[in-house]
């Protein structure tokens, strides 16, 4: 799922009794089926495998990575695996038969188990940035949005990590917040 296409959501004071009926009632593990399509290839430039990458997770795949591999006859090649939903894998093997040399696709099916996971918008001093919170039993994670803190290290010229710890604290503190209003013993922070 696209992050620009997910929700964003902002916090009023008055919500915090509504959000903790919701945090409680959900299921904080989903169990779901997703492809998981394999390929090789020895002869294609890094720019071409860029541009396929960049295709299929346009199209819905969900992770698209690449290793470096040695192949028959040794010659050093490429394994391109593609993670996506069911319901995509039949645009992302086209994808992969049509950008790439390979002339074969490698597939199967897995279940994974993710957790809940809300994207909520924080202001921050150098603007404002999502964050994804992934709830879990007891205590949750907050993860800066990548798109949000590149830009505002580019426009304040800034270096990312530092622009990802801000927006990351104040992901936290707005936690923290939620959970004061809710509950007498709040989960720990990973952090």
């Amino acid at each position: 799922m696209d992050w620009e296409k997910q929700e964003k959501k902002r916090l009023n004071p008055e919500d915090f009794s509504s959000l903790g009926k919701e945090i409680r009632k959900k299921n904080l593990l989903t169990i779901e089926t997703i492809a998981i399509l394999e390929t090789q290839v020895d002869d294609m430039t890094a720019q071409a495998i860029a541009y396929t990458m960049e295709q299929l997770l346009q199209h819905g795949a969900l992770d698209v990575y690449t290793q470096a591999i040695g192949m028959k006859k040794s010659r050093t090649g490429v394994l391109m695996t593609v993670i996506c939903p069911c319901d995509r894998q039949a645009i992302c093997e086209e994808i992969l038969l049509r950008e790439t040399s390979t002339l074969g696709i490698r597939y199967r099916f897995q279940e994974r188990k993710i957790l809940h996971r809300e994207i909520y918008e924080v202001e921050t001093i150098y603007g404002k940035a999502r964050v994804k919170i992934a709830w879990r039993d007891g205590f949750c994670t907050v993860q800066p949005e990548y798109e949000d803190c590149a830009k505002m290290a580019r426009s304040h010229h800034l270096p990312l990590m530092q622009v990802q710890e801000v927006v990351k604290l104040a992901g936290e503190n707005l936690l923290e917040t939620i959970y004061s209003n809710l509950f007498s013993n709040p989960p720990q922070i990973k952090i």
